[in-house]
C-alpha cells in the first residue's frame, strides 16, 4: 500500500450515511480505469455487506467517524425537545427528512426520529416515510450504542423513554392542527409510491464485488 495519509484506521467505526454504522476491515489498492487508488474496505453490520470506498471520496459521501459520548447525549437529549409544527405536505416532508438522512449528523438523525415519531402519533405514516424512519431509528440506536458503550436495547428504550412523554402530551394538539387535510394527503400519494426505488442513495463510486 501506498504511503499515504488517511483519515481513518483499520477497526475503526464509522457510519456511513443512509447505509448505518461500519467497521474498517482494511485499506488496501485497487485498479480502477487504470489508475491504482486506495480504498476502504468497510463491513455494514445492518445490511451485512461489505463495500469498498476510494478514500478521496469519503468527505463527499459523509463518512465519518462515530461521534463523542457528549454529542450521542446531545441528539439524545435533543428528541425529547420541544419542535415546530410539521408540513402536512408529506411528500415535502420526506424530502426534507431524506436530505437529513444524506447529510448524516448524528443531530440530523435525532431530528428525523423526533419528527417522523410524533408525525405517526397524529397519522400512520405511509410506506416510504414509515422505511425512512425504521432507517433512521437503526442508524441512530447503533451509534449511540457505540458512543455511550451500551447495548442497541438500552439505547432504545433511552430513545423512546424521551419521544413518548412528549407524545403523550401533544397528541391533542398536533391532531387538531393538522385536520383531515393531512390525511388525505397521506392517502392520495400512498399508491403512486408504494413501489418506489428504496431510499439508499447509491450513485456513489463503489465496488464490492471483490468481497
Amino acid at each position: 500500500m501506498s504511503d499515504v495519509q488517511t483519515a481513518f484506521k483499520v477497526n475503526q467505526k464509522v457510519v456511513y450515511p443512509s447505509q448505518g454504522v461500519g467497521k474498517i476491515r482494511e485499506i488496501r489498492e485497487k485498479k480502477f480505469k487504470d489508475q491504482l487508488l486506495l480504498y476502504y474496505v468497510i463491513y455494514l453490520e445492518v445490511s451485512d455487506m461489505v463495500v469498498m470506498v476510494p478514500v478521496n471520496k469519503v468527505e463527499e459521501l459523509g463518512i465519518r467517524p462515530i461521534v463523542s459520548p457528549e454529542e450521542a447525549q446531545a441528539a439524545l437529549d435533543k428528541i425529547g425537545e420541544e419542535f415546530e409544527p410539521i408540513t402536512s405536505d408529506w411528500k415535502l416532508r420526506y424530502q426534507m427528512n431524506l436530505d437529513l438522512l444524506k447529510k448524516g449528523s448524528v443531530s440530523d438523525i435525532a431530528t428525523i426520529v423526533r419528527c417522523l415519531y410524533h408525525r405517526s402519533k397524529v397519522k400512520e405514516l405511509p410506506i416510504l416515510e414509515r422505511k425512512l424512519y425504521d432507517s433512521a431509528k437503526k442508524l441512530l440506536e447503533d451509534e449511540i450504542s457505540f458512543a455511550l458503550d451500551k447495548s442497541t436495547r438500552e439505547v432504545e428504550a433511552l430513545i423512546h423513554s424521551r419521544l413518548e412523554p412528549l407524545g403523550l402530551t401533544g397528541d391533542t394538539k398536533h391532531s387538531a392542527s393538522q385536520g383531515s387535510v393531512s390525511d388525505q394527503d397521506d392517502d392520495t400519494f400512498l399508491d403512486d409510491d408504494e413501489n418506489d426505488e428504496p431510499i439508499m442513495d447509491e450513485d456513489e463510486d463503489m465496488d464490492d464485488s471483490d468481497d
